[in-house]
């Protein structure tokens, strides 16, 4: 029950997503805070498809938030370390509820750029602590499933944003996307709340020196008094964690290295998969490949669906099949998936964008964007938080999950703020573009990402310490023998 309701945290965050790209397809919208795009669209009815949506404007509406996250994910580790991950969470949960009062009623794009920035300071905070506290809390058999509750939740609020803005959209008067904006207050509620009924983590409370409150929240979240060898566990982590002063410095010493670089880049190559520029501007995408307004979301509705359903694929399957079986499997189904769109899109639109396309033509665009998403949300969108969440050692673990959020935003911003003028000037070769991408990253799992299914995060050390690559950079103190640990334990214990 605790890693159901922290994991509410990602529904904030899919929301978010998902209804900032269908608002932007709406008329209403666009007439009253963005006319020039109203028209250049009207004008390109009978021209460049391609171009339609171009606006630095309107792409800063959608990537405001993420610049914003990117900061306050950095503010949100010693939060997270010095009061608990339930803190962090309900920090987030609050701000999120004012940025959605102020874009419902917006008046202006200044009224809407503020909202959204807000909605970002709550989205950092959220997304730096959800993934630890999943990660914490979660026994070492089930993290991967319970962990991928966070991705599930987001995929559920991108659905749920999908759905309201197919029926917003019809809501006579024009005002639909006010009502679109102001019900992220829901999901927003409901973690504010969720979140001051949360237990600690036992790793934060021995963090912040409360041993004996500790051991008696392990023994209720495992439903056992048998929990002494973990404790163990724990409290020696605690003991190491608590040597480090500057966590943000000590990141960056040889021994952290591997975790260090998970924490960079598989948040820097998720978002390279072009996900997010599927999620955000799915309306968008498939209003500038020739559907109407309301078929464009419908298309978005239908993407969001497999998004959520694949979801259930990853939860079910990490803890059996591991991470890197799904990480490798989804970035070849990926890959293919991008060259195909780009070989349909490149076949009808060309490099002119002018063109009548069929509508079974587009539903097979469609078709094909849906075995992309679905790649994507039982391997890299999941899997993506899980495992720079999970291979940090707890002394500077809010440090690393705030480096993971902040280049997740950071990111996420830039391929925001590059998709439309990307896909303007790049056509259908952008897609070639991410899918090249897409096998890099594969690689990049292939060579460097070991498997974790099973580990306890105290234990992970040792991982590394087997890896062909990463072992150059642990050391046997860091990575120590099972006799060692036992004595390790018996002294703690002493």
């Amino acid at each position: 029950m605790a890693c159901l309701v922290a994991a509410t945290g990602g529904l904030i965050f899919g929301y978010d997503i998902g209804i900032s790209g269908g608002v932007t397809s709406m008329d209403p919208f666009l007439s009253r805070f963005f006319p020039s795009v109203y028209q250049k669209q009207l004008v390109a009815d009978d021209s460049n498809q391609y171009c339609k949506f171009d606006s630095q404007l309107l792409t800063m509406f959608t990537s405001s938030l993420y610049l914003a996250a990117l900061v306050a994910s950095l503010c949100a580790a010693p939060v997270t370390r010095l009061a608990g991950r339930k803190w962090s969470m309900f920090v987030g949960g609050v701000t999120f509820l004012a940025g959605c009062a102020l874009n419902g009623a917006a008046q202006n794009v200044a009224m809407l750029i503020l909202g959204r920035v807000l909605l970002g300071v709550g989205v950092g905070f959220a997304n730096q602590s959800v993934p630890v506290y999943l990660s914490e809390m979660a026994p070492a058999r089930m993290r991967g499933m319970l962990n991928n509750g966070f991705q599930l939740m987001i995929t559920l609020g991108i659905l749920a944003a999908n759905l309201i803005n197919y029926g917003t959209d019809k809501i006579s008067g024009g005002w639909g996307w006010r009502l679109s904006l102001a019900l992220a207050a829901v999901p927003a509620t409901i973690i504010t709340v969720g979140s001051l009924f949360l237990p600690d983590t036992p790793n934060s409370l021995l963090e912040r020196g409360k041993p004996d409150e500790a051991r008696r929240m392990l023994r209720r979240v495992r439903g056992t008094a048998d929990v002494d060898e973990e404790y163990r566990d724990l409290a020696a982590a605690s003991e190491a964690s608590s040597a480090v002063d500057r966590p943000w410095r000590d990141i960056l010493r040889r021994k952290y290295r591997p975790q260090l670089v998970m924490a960079v880049a598989i948040p820097l190559l998720q978002q390279l998969t072009g996900i997010n520029v599927i999620m955000f501007y799915a309306p968008v995408l498939f209003k500038t490949l020739g559907f109407g307004g309301s078929a464009s979301l419908m298309s978005a509705v239908i993407t969001g669906s497999v998004n959520l359903a694949a979801t259930f694929v990853s939860i079910f399957t990490v803890d059996r099949l591991g991470r890197r079986a799904l990480l490798l499997e989804g970035g070849v189904q990926m890959f293919v998936s991008q060259v195909t769109v780009g070989a349909l899109i490149g076949a009808k639109l060309g490099w002119s964008g002018v063109a009548d396309i069929p509508a079974g033509y587009a539903a097979a665009v469609v078709a094909v964007m849906c075995v992309y998403v679905a790649g994507f949300a039982w391997s890299w969108g999941p899997l993506g938080w899980l495992v720079p969440s999970e291979v940090m050692p707890l002394e500077v673990r809010p440090a690393g999950q705030s480096i993971t959020v902040a280049v997740n935003m950071l990111m996420t911003f830039i391929v925001a703020q590059a998709f439309l003028p990307m896909l303007c000037r790049l056509k259908f070769v952008l897609f070639f573009f991410f899918a090249a991408w897409v096998a890099a990253m594969t690689i990049f799992v292939a060579l460097f990402v070991p498997e974790t299914k099973g580990v306890p995060i105290e234990d992970m050390a040792n991982v590394w310490k087997a890896h062909w690559y990463w072992r150059r950079f642990v050391t046997d103190d860091d990575a120590p023998r099972r006799g060692d640990l036992e004595m390790g334990k018996r002294v703690v214990k002493n």
